[in-house]
This record gives structure tokens, C-alpha cells and sequence, in this order.
């Protein structure tokens, strides 16, 4: 098996409790990886130090990129990046992706996976939708991103806050094309 390059971007909607399972996921598969680069807004290290109540991201055995850093390996197509997942994903980022806005690292990061035909996959937290949002969803999608919404199952009984997050980051680990352990319907 191809060991994967993957990009992370955490933006400052909530749910930094899906970021840090993600990212604590990725640790625990680390030997089906080649590169895990991180990049995450001013806003996002506010959410998750209110929401998570600690800097717990700072110490990731990841590089972390700056959010403005174009020299960042994955801001052109020739690093091979294989996924991008954006998670959580704010509606301005989403928007800014739909439109072809590429003014940050994270939002120029999309555009390159996009246009390479790689896998972009965008963990959506807010509720509910106004139009222009499904409409933003539609054009990612008709570009061959994946919209894969934080909508956790409940049906593998999660005993705890970090075991519901988990059954999202499961299906965006499986999206991503890693092997793992996870719960399986009727398995």
C-alpha cells in the first residue's frame, strides 16, 4: 500500500472536538502515512481552546504551517498531496472554496487538490442551511469535493463525547483511503 500525503485544515467553526479525534486518528495510523500537514485560522485555535479548554493541537507529532505560508509543500500540485479534509469547515471557508477564492493557505490548498483531481473533503458543522450554502455545497461537489457533514451515528452505541465525534472522523478516515479498525454496520 502507497503510504498517503494528507492535509488537514481546521477553520474556526465548531467542533474542534472532530479536529482532535481526526488528528489523534491520524497519529494512530501514522504507518499507513507519509505527511501529515497541518494548517488551522486564528479563529480555529480560539474555538478549540473555548470549546476543547487546551492547546492540546500544539503538541501533534505534525508539521503546522502557518495560514498565510504559500511556500507550504501542499499550496502546488507537484507535492502530490493525495486528500485534503478541512474539518470542521466554516461556511466562509466552504464559500471562499465554491468561488475560487484562494487567499489563505487553507483555501489555496483546496483549489490545487481540486484542480489536480485529488480527494477534498469538507466536514461541514452548521445548521441549518440557508441556499447559498447548499449552492456552495453543490458547486464543491459538481468539482469533486465531498461534502461529508459532522452528523454523528448513534447506532455503535458512543459512550462518550469523543466516541460520537469518532463515528464521523470514521467515515472521513475511510474517504480518505487509510485502513482501520472502526465500527461496521451488521459486522
Amino acid at each position: 500500500m502507497n503510504k498517503r500525503k494528507i492535509i488537514v485544515a481546521i477553520t474556526g467553526a465548531s467542533g474542534s472536538v472532530y479536529a482532535k479525534v481526526l488528528l489523534n486518528k491520524l497519529v494512530s495510523l501514522q504507518d499507513q502515512i507519509e505527511a501529515v500537514g497541518i494548517v488551522m485560522s486564528d479563529n480555529a485555535k480560539d474555538v478549540w481552546k473555548y470549546e476543547l479548554g487546551d492547546t492540546s493541537y500544539e503538541n501533534l507529532p505534525f508539521k503546522v504551517y502557518d495560514k498565510n505560508d504559500f511556500f507550504a509543500p501542499f499550496a502546488s500540485g507537484s507535492a502530490k498531496y493525495d486528500s485534503m479534509v478541512i474539518c470542521p469547515c466554516s461556511m466562509g471557508t466552504m464559500a471562499r472554496i465554491a468561488t475560487g477564492i484562494s487567499n489563505d493557505l487553507t483555501t489555496r490548498a483546496a483549489d490545487v487538490v481540486l484542480k489536480e483531481r485529488r480527494k477534498l473533503i469538507l466536514v461541514t458543522r452548521d445548521t441549518p442551511l440557508s441556499l447559498i450554502h447548499i449552492e456552495n455545497m453543490r458547486t464543491i461537489t459538481l468539482a469533486g469535493g465531498i461534502i461529508l457533514p459532522a452528523s454523528p451515528s448513534f447506532y455503535s452505541r458512543p459512550a462518550s463525547f469523543e466516541d460520537l465525534a469518532a463515528t464521523v472522523v470514521d467515515r472521513i478516515i475511510d474517504q480518505i483511503g487509510l485502513n482501520q479498525d472502526a465500527y461496521r454496520w451488521s459486522e
